[in-house]
């Protein structure tokens, strides 16, 4: 699998970053957040759009702000095949820090990993769900 993380898979449409929080399933394993929900854009070989993002409250540095996306980006681009291989409707998922300090490289692959299973085990119940009805 290709481990690329392309513009065209990065979550940028201002309308689904809009409903992604209106109306998104929210995965907490902190000090990450995930907000997801089902999408309707075109697949292309990606089923899943990712986007990150640091709050300016909590960090008023750029520097440290744009560190901390450097390494979710990182993250993600190294454990999405956990993603890919198990998902077959399209999706928009947006990552969110929510700690005070800046994060390395292994504490935020483990729980990057974290709520990609927790977002996979939402999906399962979610399928089970509707075979049941």
């Amino acid at each position: 699998m290709n481990q690329k993380f392309p513009k065209s898979e990065k979550l940028k449409s201002t309308k689904t970053i809009e409903r992604l929080f209106k109306e998104g399933l929210v995965l907490t394993a902190y000090p990450f957040k995930a907000v997801c929900i089902p999408d309707t854009f075109e697949v292309n070989n990606f089923p899943v759009k990712a986007g990150v993002s640091v709050s300016k409250r909590n960090f008023k540095k750029a520097v440290d702000r744009n560190r901390i996306k450097r390494l979710m980006r990182e993250a993600y681009r190294r454990n999405k095949y956990l993603i890919f291989n198990k998902i077959s409707t399209p999706h928009a998922i947006m990552f969110l820090y929510l700690g005070k300090e800046i994060p390395s490289l292994d504490k935020t692959d483990r729980q990057i990993i974290v709520l990609i299973n927790k977002f996979l085990k939402e999906l399962e119940i979610q399928s089970n769900k509707k075979i049941a009805d």
